[in-house]
């Protein structure tokens, strides 16, 4: 967990100076999801792809594994509404950084 305790508070940024950080912030938080989604994927590709294998030896052994693949598919969900949320309120403070 990471300790903002020496962080400087935003308030004594200029506020296009702390609309940056934001921004920047919430950039990299949708990279690190976006790094997460893809790992997800990959799991379960190669869940999919041991399957094939295993069926391609013609083993007359039924082993009932546990399936992870539910689980990999709600954390993807979860994972891509946080993205849209991310987006959403990026652009939400791109939108109060334009002068009406």
């Amino acid at each position: 967990m990471l300790n903002y305790a020496g962080t400087p508070p935003l308030a004594a940024m200029a506020e296009t100076d702390s609309r940056q950080l934001i921004a920047a912030e919430l950039r990299s938080l949708i990279a690190r999801i976006d790094i997460s989604l893809r790992l997800i994927d990959a799991a379960i590709e190669a869940d999919d792809d041991s399957a094939i294998v295993d069926a391609d030896l013609g083993s007359t052994e039924i082993v009932v594994l546990d399936d992870v693949t539910p689980r990999f598919a709600t954390a993807s969900a979860a994972l891509n509404a946080c993205r849209a949320e991310l987006g959403q309120a990026l652009q939400n403070l791109s939108e109060s950084g334009d002068p009406a």
